[in-house]
């Protein structure tokens, strides 16, 4: 999966770092509703949870790229995405706690199956936590997507170590270049 690192201007910098996606309740807006919880990987140790929003914070995704699209297929396997990371440094999620998520999402990957589906609507979220690590797979299509298990824990695994403290973030996400989807690492 190719990755683009973000350059920003300074002008992006304090709108990003004003604003960053801190937690679920900030992805909501309104009533927030987990509708499954369930443990996956080799040691059943990681949550995944899967959330419901009455609606998605639209002012915060459309500035991170949540624009809407027309859509010609649901699989957004391979698809590439840009990495913001949130600025300042402090309070990351430790990435050795990261990579037992993406662990996970590869042990299901070969003993589950390789893509999982996110419903339609811009309120369907996947969250992973594993001690200090929190991930989301945020879907803010109009239609249902199919993503690779593999794919999420690449992003996870390039994230995680590449937004800390050395610079000058606690965590970050990748938004799809077409701003269907994005996914998140912070601190749980």
């Amino acid at each position: 999966m190719l990755f683009h690192a973000l350059i920003f201007p300074l002008s992006l910098i304090s709108l990003v770092a004003g604003n960053p996606i801190a937690s679920s309740e900030s992805i909501c807006k309104g009533n927030q509703v987990v509708t499954s919880t369930q443990f996956i990987g080799p040691d059943k140790n990681v949550k995944l949870e899967t959330i419901t929003c009455d609606a998605v914070n639209t002012s915060e995704n459309v500035e991170k790229g949540g624009l809407l699209l027309p859509r010609q297929t649901p699989s957004v396997c391979g698809a590439t995405c840009t990495t913001i990371c949130f600025t300042p440094s402090g309070g990351g999620p430790d990435p050795n706690d990261c990579a037992v998520i993406a662990n996970a999402l590869r042990f299901d990957s070969a003993n589950i199956a390789p893509i999982f589906f996110t419903p339609s609507g811009t309120n369907n979220t996947l969250s992973l936590t594993y001690l200090t690590c929190r991930s989301f797979f945020l879907n803010q299509a109009t239609t249902a997507l199919n993503y690779c298990r593999n794919d999420f824990a690449a992003l996870i695994s390039f994230i995680a170590p590449n937004c800390q403290a050395t610079q000058n973030a606690h965590g970050g996400l990748c938004v799809a270049t077409d701003g269907r989807w994005f996914v998140q690492v912070q601190h749980s």
